[in-house]
């Protein structure tokens, strides 16, 4: 049936346009309910349960169905989850005959809306009666609208808010705790006075951001300064790109990520980024006047240049909220409801969250969704999500971890697994369609132990003509994964595998990963093969791209490799390969450093597992071997070939990767560290960065120089995926390449399967679809690849830094030599080379007398008592686990060397001041 609606309106040049708005209306669409006769249709889709729900419940005994409103669910479901499945399985019918509704005139959309949910609520409990009379169903209206509420009983409805229902569930009191606040200020602490200035309302943020009264940006909260945070302004504003939040009412309610307005405040205000290391301790939860002695601690006399933009928060434009991971902090009055959740992410702010199951939830990791932030109160409100497991077991801290840093991590779906080869497989005629067979090759791969993703393999052969051909064999992923299909969209959204130290989350199913595309050796592989003729100078006379087919003869580990280069015994094909290789790689890197390419320096730690309980027993920085080098060039090269290649087929639409200069002042801590030691870094361009290193020696000081370039690349900026159409600075930074794309890790980026198809089709191996050619969708993709490569990174670290406790647990207090990193008001940075292990020494704690601190920034330094402490000095500091902070379980470090009376601590640990489980444990020993 059609039903249409007519008006006149108006258009802007003046003349008069008829618009008719028509409804098509069905008869043939079923209630849901499985073998229902009245409807007579089969069902597609999902449908309703055939057991409705017959929970224990005070308000309604007899079975029944909920019908949520609209707002409950976005409110109520998104926030929990877990009952999700009970809305996804009631459909009502909105357009069928029986239940569509006009809109009556003066009434607005969501009374309208309200009006429908009714009338479908009145429909089914009609239906349902005429389908089962003697079990009395009913359907249930669940809604948080008092005057919804009010006209569905009026109409004979049963209608009830979310919380009632809730409440009236006997069988299940705890599910009272995952029922998300109502309103900001329907949560209000008691008797609270008001903390934080009101947020404007969108539509005078919008007015001001258009007038430039205020700016738009996101805000970045301090991991150091729980009451520090910048806003990185949207948009060309270069001047004020970044703006610095200090103190809580400017900070005023927003949470990292939020995208803010902030109001600049006038320049006698501003204020320079601080030197203190602050984190909330949250013992008086509303001790605002405690905060605002904290708040003056941040205040330091610098020098007018040090100043920044400085602003405060005066609205939200969109919230960033997610669930969080984290530990409950009981609160200390006996039978409270009311305690304060302590996330896992330093920079989320506490959250008061109310629960009758405290006493259960101490010491388990737990999820808590954020409700609202009023102003009255110095914490947001929230409530409890879920219960993960136990603190400090491996398991649930890697579902913490994984969660925090938005890991897609779920086994892959029968929807995904279906789109895999059968079993078993091997290279076909049709395979060998515009695709060269070079399984004649010798061919080998070189890899870290264990590593079964194997996605690069080299040959080096001498030609007829006297010159040298050089291969890289990338696995051709692409030929598995084919566009649009469920195992492309999975593996676009995860956009990366993720390394945990004893754990890897597979961005491709295992299958491909492990198998089909792993360049195992002695197996038929396929691949995509870039080659270059090249003369024993490594300059390059040809390239050429093909689709491939190879068998590696080897895969060998970066120390394997290493003895057969260097053997004088072994002169197998092989290893004469990579003899050439290594020749010709070390040829390329002196090159590419005297074109300005930087080498730069961070520690990487390894753990070496206990086979049984895999705990980690030995820790220690990665070796780099000449092998790891030469690998490195070729893929290098490999990239930046394919980058000029698919930018010459496709300049609008290359996906490459840029690495932006840093501006000047990310290179002042540099400067200063250098000139601490009496040494001159000039920063100008790449290449007077890399000569100042390069020339940065010290005969007695030979840790200096890996020093100042673990500090370099802190002074970078984080390289991106990018789309040509949509910039024009393509340069990347640390090769010195004027382009360079991702194309040698197809089995663990994702970025590098668009890279393969673009390739593919410019030499006419594949063909192309619509995706592939839109800017605008690739600009979209660099942007999920971009946060997925970046919270990869993190999650990484994250694991690093939780093995790390691991390790320190079992080995107990050690003392070690460390080097000064940087230099704070209150503490200083230290990195410890044994372990490439960085901590923090604090200078100033509770319950301890205060000593006279001097903090110099211009230098920097740091005076306590007579000694002086610079960037780079060598200090002694003993390590040991603190775990008096269950949540934040952290690497303690104390200073033993420099001995500062009542600051240094014994060389003795008897005497030291230690966790509650230590001691306890200590008094079992004796």
């Amino acid at each position: 049936m059609l039903k249409s609606k007519t008006f006149l309106k108006k258009t802007r040049a003046g003349g008069v346009m008829k618009i008719v708005r028509e409804h098509y209306l069905r008869d043939d669409i079923g209630c849901g309910a499985p073998g229902c006769e009245a409807c007579g249709v089969a069902h597609e889709g999902p449908v309703l349960e055939p057991q409705p729900l017959d929970p224990a419940s005070s308000l309604c005994p007899q079975p029944h169905y909920l019908l949520p409103d609209t707002n409950v669910l976005l409110h109520q479901i998104v926030e929990v989850g877990d009952v999700a499945s009970v809305a996804s399985s009631l459909r009502p019918p909105p357009g069928s005959l029986e239940t569509y509704i006009e809109q009556k005139q003066g009434e607005n959309s969501n009374d309208r809306n309200d009006r429908a949910i009714r009338v479908a609520a009145k429909w089914y409990n009609e239906h349902l009666k005429k389908m089962s009379a003697e079990n009395q169903l009913q359907v249930i209206l669940i809604t948080n609208d008092r005057k919804n509420k009010e006209k569905a009983i009026e109409e004979g409805i049963p209608a009830f808010t979310c919380e009632e229902y809730v409440k009236s569930l006997t069988a299940n009191p705890e599910l009272i705790d995952r029922l998300a606040c109502l309103s900001e200020e329907g949560n209000e602490i008691e008797s609270g006075k008001i903390i934080f200035s009101e947020h404007l309302p969108l539509s005078k943020l919008q007015q001001g951001i258009k007038s430039g009264t205020y700016l738009q940006g996101t805000f970045r909260a301090s991991r150091e300064n729980y009451l520090e945070a910048t806003v990185w302004v949207h948009g060309d504003a270069e001047e004020n790109k970044e703006i610095i939040l200090q103190g809580l009412k400017n900070l005023n309610r927003a949470i990292h990520e939020d995208i803010v307005a902030v109001e600049l405040l006038p320049k006698n205000q501003w204020v320079a980024p601080s030197s203190v290391v602050l984190h909330d301790e949250g013992q008086n939860e509303d001790d605002v006047e405690k905060e605002e002695e904290t708040e003056r601690m941040l205040k330091t006399a610098v020098s007018e240049k040090m100043l920044k933009p400085t602003g405060r928060v005066v609205g939200i434009i969109k919230r960033n909220w997610r669930p969080y991971c984290g530990m409950l902090s009981k609160s200390d009055i006996k039978e409270s409801r009311r305690h304060l959740f302590t996330p896992a992410e330093k920079r989320i702010p506490r959250i008061r969250i109310e629960t009758r199951q405290a006493s259960a939830l101490e010491g388990r990791r737990i999820i808590v969704a954020i409700d609202g932030w009023p102003r009255n109160s110095r914490y947001p409100n929230g409530h409890f999500v879920k219960n993960l497991g136990e603190v400090g077991d491996k398991e649930t801290e890697t579902e913490v971890l994984l969660l925090e840093h938005d890991v897609p991590h779920q086994p892959f779906s029968q929807a995904v697994l279906s789109f895999l080869p059968k079993m078993p497989w091997s290279i076909t005629e049709k395979d060998m369609k515009n695709r060269e067979d070079l399984r004649h090759l010798c061919v080998c791969s070189v890899d870290p132990p264990g590593c079964t993703d194997i996605d690069d393999a080299l040959h080096c052969r001498e030609l007829e003509n006297g010159n040298l051909e050089v291969g890289v064999h990338i696995a051709d992923v692409s030929h598995f994964i084919r566009p649009g299909n469920a195992l492309d969209q999975e593996s676009a959204r995860r956009g990366t595998t993720v390394y945990l130290c004893e754990k890897r989350i597979d961005m491709v199913p295992e299958l491909l990963s492990s198998n089909l595309c792993s360049l195992r050796c002695n197996v038929d592989r396929l691949a995509f093969s870039c080659i270059w003729e090249m003369n024993h100078n490594a300059e390059i006379l040809k390239t050429r791209f093909t689709k491939s087919a190879i068998n590696s003869k080897a895969s060998l580990t970066y120390a394997e490799a290493q003895m057969r280069i260097d053997s004088a015994a072994m002169n197998d094909d092989i290893t004469i390969s990579l003899r050439g290789l290594n020749k010709l790689a070390k040829i390329l890197k002196r090159r590419r450093i005297e074109k300005g390419a930087l080498t730069l320096s961070s520690p990487e730690v390894r753990f070496h597992m206990d086979s049984e309980t895999h705990d980690p027993i030995d820790l220690q920085t990665k070796e780099l071997r000449e092998t790891n080098s030469m690998v490195e060039e070729f893929m290098l090269l490999a990239n930046i070939s394919v980058a000029k290649k698919i930018h010459e087929e496709f300049s609008e639409h290359a996906l490459l990767r840029k690495h932006p200069a840093p501006p000047p002042s990310n290179y002042e801590i540099l400067v200063k560290a250098a000139k601490s030691k009496n040494l001159e870094v000039k920063t100008d361009t790449a290449k007077a960065l890399a000569d100042s290193l390069d020339r940065a020696d010290s005969a007695t000081f030979p840790y200096l120089n890996t020093l100042l370039r673990i500090l370099a690349t802190r002074c970078m900026m984080q390289a991106v995926y990018f789309c040509s159409g949509m910039d024009n600075d393509f340069h990347h930074y640390g090769l010195a390449s004027p382009i360079y794309t991702h194309f040698t890790s197809p089995i663990r980026r994702y970025a590098d399967i668009i890279v393969h198809r673009l390739l593919a089709v410019a030499i006419g191996a594949d063909c192309t679809y619509p995706e592939l050619t839109d800017k605008h969708k690739l600009a979209d993709l660099c942007k999920n690849l971009n946060f997925r490569h970046k919270m990869a990174q993190y999650a990484q670290r994250a694991s690093v830094a939780f093995h790390t406790q691991l390790f320190f647990k079992s080995k107990g207090i050690v003392s070690e030599e460390a080097y000064i990193l940087f230099v704070k008001k209150n503490a200083i940075v230290v990195l410890i080379p044994k372990y490439g292990l960085e901590g923090t020494v604090f200078f100033e704690e509770k319950d301890k007398p205060k000593s006279r601190l001097i903090y110099d920034d211009e230098i920097p330094s740091l005076k306590i008592e007579n000694t002086v402490f610079h960037i780079f000095d060598k200090v002694k500091v003993k390590i040991m686990l603190d775990s008096s902070n269950l949540q934040h379980q952290k690497i303690r470090m104390s200073l033993v060397e420099p001995q500062i009376p009542g600051i240094s601590i014994p060389t003795d640990t008897s005497n030291m001041d230690i966790s509650e489980p230590e001691k306890k444990k200590k008094k079992l020993e004796k």
